[in-house]
């Protein structure tokens, strides 16, 4: 299996060093500066055990590969940016080939399986910052992370099982679920918290915002049915921690760092966002999601610096919170 990440960022870059330094064939789709560094010198993941630099082929979009039959895809863009991604595979002639949505929130697999037959979610555990290009930093330990991989759609989970043996490879704790589902909405209560560092920074002053964030997305949940997973339980026991690297940035929110890295544009839409679409439908008010996603894109197209809004101009936004 010939893997191809469609996105070599923070998450896509962890995974292309990794996976080129456990003897897998790589192929990265990138842009920009990281394109541009790649290509040049290579690709360096830091990590609490020390530094891996690996080298590997790396191109601008899919039409520059020569496709093949074994060749599993890894869409590891940000959500905002699936619907851009899976159509440029498609003009590039890929039919049959599994893709990987390895993605935050709910709605990626459903995209991919209307253009792809052969769709797996992947649900990744993994703090990882990407400020430099030619560098991304992961700080679990012992393990890289966990990936947790699940069919979407009718059919087998033989290229899941492929995946798990290149990841568990490759650094990382592996499993495959029959159902990703219920981890995908686990995962999607802990990523709220991402909109609101993005907007004012983590620590106690976050604390409540968070809670109550989690409270509204608990109540949607309630009324539409949906129990999300144990993630603990769904990880066989397995349990990772955060470890020092020395010299590198703190960690952050991928949503913070999206707006320190003046990216362009921010993912808060599909996490935060997906449960005010959610809470819309059934008729739950969702007020602190949808404040904070409002403002994360208030930020963006002002320019505001990640994690620059006062915590009295929240509290006056969402007044009997964080008190």
């Amino acid at each position: 299996m010939r893997v191809i990440i469609l996105g070599v960022g923070a998450i896509g870059g962890a995974m292309a060093v990794a996976l080129s330094a456990g003897g897998v064939e790589v192929i990265g789709i990138a842009r920009g500066k990281q394109l541009d560094v790649i290509r040049a010198d290579g690709l360096t993941l830091r990590t609490p055990g020390g530094d891996t630099h690996q080298r590997f082929p790396v191109v601008a979009g899919p039409q520059e590969i020569e496709w093949r039959a074994d060749d599993a895809i890894l869409l590891t863009v940000k959500t905002q940016h699936s619907v851009e991604a899976l159509e440029s595979l498609r003009a590039a002639g890929v039919t049959g080939q599994p893709v990987f949505c390895v993605q935050n929130g709910i709605v990626n697999d459903d995209l991919a399986l209307r253009l792809f037959p052969h769709v797996y979610g992947v649900m990744i555990e993994m703090p990882v910052t990407f400020a430099t290009p030619g560098e991304v930093v992961a700080y679990y330990t012992p393990a890289l992370g966990l990936a947790h991989i699940g069919r979407h759609g009718a059919g087998d989970d033989a290229a899941g099982q492929k995946l798990r043996r290149l990841f568990e490879r490759a650094g990382f704790a592996a499993f495959v679920h029959e159902d990703l589902g219920p981890l995908r909405y686990a995962k999607l209560l802990t990523n709220l918290a991402n909109a609101i560092d993005a907007v004012m920074g983590g620590g106690e002053p976050a604390r409540p915002f968070v809670a109550a964030a989690r409270l509204e997305a608990r109540a949607v949940y309630a009324k539409a049915g949906i129990v999300p997973a144990d993630l603990a339980s769904a990880s066989n026991g397995v349990e990772l921690t955060l470890g020092k690297v020395p010299g590198a940035p703190a960690g952050g929110s991928s949503s913070a760092q999206s707006l320190a890295r003046g990216a362009g544009s921010i993912e808060t839409d599909y996490l935060n966002g997906e449960i005010v679409l959610m809470g819309r439908k059934l008729g739950v008010p969702t007020p602190v999601n949808a404040w904070f996603a409002a403002r994360a894109h208030t930020m963006l197209r002002r320019g505001e610096a990640a994690r620059s809004v006062a915590l009295a101009e929240v509290r006056a936004a969402l007044p009997g919170v964080g008190y």
